[in-house]
């Protein structure tokens, strides 16, 4: 009796805007509901298991393959030096990759609907860092010798990329600019998990309001370049608190709170989000391509933090939340489930995999309509192949997340 009292008024807490009544003969208990949010029934939450969501293990999948396709289509428009190449398999890539811009901005949401709460700050630094910080910095350290043996780096210059791990070598790699980000997520968690926890559905709104409009300031910059504070001397204007990645985290936890309900709108919006974002980014792609020198001007569109971008991964996240699987047992399941679960590993590695199927694929067809799926789904079978192997060693969590 007790805990399905409990679990009744967790749910309550969690899923509605607020509490409108209780259980018959507990009234006694709180003389007002006020007392309510004085209670910690997250912690209560925590003791049941919930249900697998399945929807977000394949959205994971998707969004590991779409991290390896973008990157695949990065040798079809980007130039020496940055600069743009304008060719014919630069507006395929412009087609294929620009619903692939979700994939970071996936990662985020996924990663951010099971990050919270936090009820143990040392543990959950333990257990996120020593998950995503050990495995980074062993491939930072593999991809320093691996530049250093493909002969593009000395190896003078290969020990000091290693010592720059803690400054910003990720960023040199490339794709691995992404953890740096991850972690600073990580750090304010726990500072932001009681919010998130608690927030009214109203003020949750109203920051994914300020956010997106913090997310419409690349076009709006077009117009006006300097707006509400902005200045060589400002790196904080009046939406700074309201930008970046930090908003996918509340985005996810603002549809698990209050948006989990299987509903058929959800799937008519979430379908309306994809094909308006796609359009945007598309277009904005497309057409800058003749005029832009440089891919940094190029890419206007293509922004993490841009509105279009956050429609498109909002419109997915929206069809995927409520997949259910029959019979997580059959092969296919089982399959990407593992997949999912390697997807960090295989996101570390693949783009040493990636360069070598380029150098062999590459030369045996002509167009990119072609080149760019064959080499993505090449590497990325690959990869989780590799990756599927190291997992047997001793320790392996440590190299493949």
């Amino acid at each position: 009796m007790y805990t399905a009292f409990v679990r009744h008024l967790c749910r309550s807490y969690i899923f509605d805007d607020k509490l409108t009544t209780l259980p018959m003969g507990t009234a006694h208990i709180y003389k007002n509901f006020d007392t309510l949010t004085h209670i910690n029934f997250i912690s209560l939450m925590t003791t049941v298991k919930p249900a697998r969501n399945y929807g977000l293990d394949i959205l994971r999948v998707i969004a590991c393959y779409m991290v390896i396709q973008i990157h695949t289509g990065e040798f079809y428009y980007i130039g020496n030096m940055g600069l743009t190449l304008n060719t014919a398999d630069a507006n395929w890539v412009g087609w294929y990759n620009s619903l692939c811009r979700i994939c970071v901005p996936l990662f985020v949401m996924i990663s951010g609907f099971y990050l919270f709460p936090v009820s143990d700050t040392p543990a959950f630094f333990k257990k996120r860092m020593s998950r995503v910080a050990i495995p980074f910095i062993l491939w930072c350290i593999l991809y320093a010798f691996y530049y250093y043996f493909i002969g593009q780096i000395d190896l003078q210059t290969a020990l000091i990329n290693i010592l720059k791990i803690p400054v910003n070598y990720g960023v040199e790699i490339g794709h691995l600019w992404f953890v740096y980000m991850l972690l600073g997520l990580y750090l304010i968690a726990p500072i932001v998990s009681p919010w998130v926890q608690s927030a009214s559905r109203g003020v949750m709104e109203f920051y994914l309001a300020l956010w997106a409009i913090a997310f419409s300031l690349p076009y709006i910059h077009l117009v006006f370049p300097e707006i509400w504070g902005e200045a060589f001397w400002n790196h904080t204007p009046m939406l700074y608190y309201f930008s970046g990645f930090l908003g996918y985290v509340v985005l996810a936890n603002y549809i698990k709170r209050f948006h989990m309900q299987h509903r058929p709108g959800h799937y008519v919006l979430g379908v309306a989000l994809i094909i308006a974002g796609y359009a945007i980014t598309t277009f904005g792609f497309l057409h800058r391509l003749p005029t832009e020198k440089y891919v940094n001007t190029l890419e206007l569109t293509w922004g993490f933090e841009t509105i279009n971008v956050a429609m498109m991964t909002a419109g997915v996240f929206l069809l995927f939340k409520n997949v259910t699987i029959k019979n997580p047992s059959a092969p296919l399941m089982k399959l990407v489930l593992d997949v999912a679960a390697k997807s960090y590993g295989i996101y570390l590695a693949h783009i040493m995999v990636l360069n070598a199927w380029h150098a062999t694929l590459d030369k045996y067809f002509e167009t990119a309509a072609i080149k760019i799926p064959l080499i993505a789904l090449s590497t990325f079978i690959t990869v989780y192949i590799g990756i599927k192997i190291l997992s047997y060693l001793p320790k392996s969590k440590w190299l493949v997340g």
